[in-house]
């Protein structure tokens, strides 16, 4: 039998370690609540070494971890999706890619529709400025008609709907 080095054993999970860990995290990332649980479940779950469940003490101490940031102002699901909201729109994206991105990273529908609320995004412009950013349609350096039912699709699978894709490939008037 061979005994683990200090360096193979587990180091215990603390409450120190997991709020250095969420800070050290939230220097770096803007995060909702609900991600950064995600984050620091997965960083104990590679502490505690593989088929060993997050539960019990650990868990508890997570989610107290996230509440004291929380109630220290350092996570707020709110102004956490107001500021990617705008960033998002900002780049182009589709109100569809806006919502799943913002559901991807925990933040629930009521914040979702609320960050939403304070934008008035015009679907099309989004679409112009996507496929703009993506050089499609009218903004390619050479124009290919070959190259639209590609563009409608990029556009599509971008969350925009059919209609509006093929509008924003139109050249502006």
């Amino acid at each position: 039998m061979t005994q683990l080095s200090r360096s193979d054993r587990p180091r215990p999970v603390t409450r120190l370690c997991l709020e250095r860990a969420a800070l050290h995290y939230l220097e770096r990332y803007a995060s909702s609540s609900e991600n950064l649980r995600r984050v620091l479940t997965d960083k104990v779950r590679r502490r505690l070494g593989p088929g060993e469940p997050v539960a019990g003490e650990v868990a508890s101490t997570i989610a107290e971890v996230i509440q004291r940031l929380a109630q220290g102002g350092f996570l707020d699901d709110r102004s956490y999706a107001e500021a990617k909201v705008g960033s998002l729109l900002r780049r182009g994206a589709s109100l569809r890619a806006v919502r799943s991105k913002l559901r991807g990273k925990g933040v629930g529908e009521e914040t979702i529709a609320a960050a939403l609320a304070g934008h008035s995004p015009d679907e099309l412009a989004l679409a112009r400025r996507y496929a703009e950013r993506r050089r499609l349609g009218p903004w390619r350096t050479r124009p290919d008609p070959k190259a639209r039912d590609r563009d409608l699709a990029s556009l599509c699978r971008a969350g925009f709907p059919y209609a509006i894709a093929r509008a924003a490939l139109e050249p502006e008037s």
